[in-house]
């Protein structure tokens, strides 16, 4: 029998769950994790930061739909995770942390970098386990990775003390994790699909509302089959755009406040009525509301509901669909519907008001212009990420997505410095799609150095940096402490790191610059001078900024 350490059981299970990748930064005592995991044929990604790299197996998430797994050294180095699994926690998203810990038989003695780690992370997580010796890491792991991904997605946390990781053990005599075989889904009461297409059916200006439960659950094909079918205009939660083609014929993006403010009928979907709802608030109090979502408890939390339909959003969508397709002739002439013309309408007038600023040619650059620019480059399936103030807001309005899990941002808590981790983990998660992080310049500066962890993993993540030399736009009737940052040349910082930078104050500049950025074929950084005073006002998800 092979004599095997605790690291070694836990690299062993990971493969033996499908993880194909391993987030971390170097330390003790999870050196042998990684050491391990690369001996079984799972990459493994350095980051300058924990944070960062807790930030990367997020987004790792967000694109795949499976678990992303990081690791980080005892102490300081598994508390600097915590911001990142906070962010996968609010997003829901799964997430699998190996935090390195002081040896288990000297917790209360004052052991070097002791901390109660799993007090800091249960509140965040869905799981969490001490083991006490190495024979259980093959089950607890096991466990972990399926409580990740149960239910509602979130993430999970294994304290992996030093004296249970060197732990020599028989291989064969740890504790064999338990598996199944096929899974069944939550499904909908008949009845309560029926009553939900019917009101559906019957309303004079329905819509539709999705979120993350859709994505991890696979169901994006069932809501876009169920959008064709019915005709009934959608809306997505931030981080959950794509799950339908945003250049569909019931998108209007630009006319979200109007369709929000005066549905009748809406169809939330995987998603819940937090604060970027206004709790519920968003939609009228006469509007009748159907909920589905696999936890229970969300069904009426923070508005009272219809209609609750609890069960999994790709099966209960699949039933949603089966039922729209008996009833196509109560959805005939959606397209022709006043609800739908008027919506097209707003949709059109808003865009008409942008135009002059999408195409100005003004110096500083308009960061529209920018976003124009952005959008006419990529390619369709290209993955987006977008993080700071200004830009966060402009490029909501300007940049559209067309596929599920390729737009990623700031979300439901606002994190920023999320861009550039977010961009590396999607460029590993899918190496052969264009990655294109779109940041501010003071949320740029917060992982920064992270272009060195693009260069040396041979990440061709291209950012462009609209630099406003502040955390904010300037206005000259405000006070505003703290937001002067000078126009940091981000270009130059890549250059010296080894990766492809350029400055652009041109705006005709934009595009050839994109176009040698991505030719580069590795990390690069297009440092775009935008107008400082350009203020991206939107309506604030929870407040009463207008569009």
């Amino acid at each position: 029998m092979a004599t095997v350490n605790g690291s070694y059981l836990i690299a062993r299970t990971l493969k033996e769950e499908g993880v194909d990748t391993l987030f971390y930064l170097m330390g003790g005592p999870d050196f042998d994790i990684v050491m391990s995991c690369q001996d079984f044929g799972i990459r493994t990604i350095d980051f300058r930061h924990e944070q960062a790299a807790a930030f990367a197996a997020h987004a790792y998430a967000r694109v795949t739909g499976k678990p992303g797994v990081c690791t980080a050294a005892s102490g300081p180095g598994t508390l600097n995770l915590l911001t990142g699994v906070y962010t996968a926690a609010i997003d829901c998203a799964p997430m699998i942390i190996l935090g390195g810990a002081s040896a288990v038989h000297e917790i209360g003695r004052d052991a070097f970098q002791e901390v109660d780690q799993v007090g800091v992370m249960q509140p965040l997580c869905k799981y969490w386990h001490r083991p006490t010796m190495a024979a259980r890491y093959p089950e607890i792991v096991s466990t972990a990775y399926r409580q990740s991904m149960s239910g509602r997605p979130g993430p999970v946390y294994i304290d992996c003390g030093a004296d249970v990781l060197y732990e020599e053990i028989d291989e064969d005599s740890a504790i064999k994790p338990t598996r199944f075989v096929k899974r069944s889904r939550p499904a909908a009461e008949p009845g309560a699909v029926q009553e939900a297409v019917e009101m559906l059916a019957s309303a004079e200006r329905p819509i539709i509302f999705a979120g993350g439960g859709v994505f991890f659950s696979g169901g994006a094909a069932e809501l876009e089959r169920f959008v064709d079918i019915t005709n009934i205009p959608f809306y997505t939660a931030p981080m959950s755009r794509g799950l339908v083609p945003e250049d569909h014929a019931v998108s209007f993006q630009g006319a979200r406040s109007t369709a929000m403010r005066e549905a009748d009928v809406v169809l939330v979907v995987g998603t819940r009525l937090n604060w970027m709802m206004q709790y519920g608030r968003r939609f009228p109090d006469g509007a009748k509301v159907i909920q589905i979502d696999i936890d229970a408890a969300e069904i009426g939390h923070n508005r009272n509901i219809d209609l609750g339909i609890v069960g999994d959003a790709k099966t209960v969508m699949g039933q949603m669909v089966a039922e729209a397709e008996d009833h196509q002739a109560s959805f005939a002439g959606a397209l022709e519907s006043p609800w739908v013309v008027r919506l097209a309408e707003d949709n059109e007038r808003r865009a008409a008001q942008s135009a002059a600023l999408l195409n100005s040619d003004q110096k500083p650059i308009h960061p529209l212009r920018l976003c124009k620019e952005i959008r006419d480059f990529l390619d369709r399936d290209a993955i987006l990420s977008v993080d700071g103030n200004e830009i966060l807001h402009f490029g909501r309005q300007s940049l559209p997505t067309y596929v599920p899990g390729h737009r990623l941002n700031s979300g439901v808590t606002g994190t920023m410095g999320v861009g550039l981790p977010y961009g590396l983990g999607a460029q590993i998660a899918k190496p052969d799609k264009q990655v294109l992080v779109l940041h501010g310049d003071g949320s740029m500066g917060m992982n920064a150095m992270e272009i060195d962890t693009a260069v040396r993993h041979n990440l061709p993540v291209v950012t462009v940096v609209s630099n406003n030399a502040g955390w904010t736009a300037r206005t000259p009737e405000s006070r505003k402490p703290g937001r002067e940052l000078g126009f940091t040349a981000f270009d130059e910082m890549a250059q010296s790191l080894g990766a492809h930078g350029e400055k652009v104050e041109d705006p005709n500049e934009i595009r050839p610059a994109l176009e040698r950025a991505f030719a580069s074929g590795k990390a690069a950084v297009v440092n775009v001078i935008v107008e400082p005073t350009a203020s991206g006002v939107s309506r604030a998800w929870g407040g009463s900024r207008m569009e």
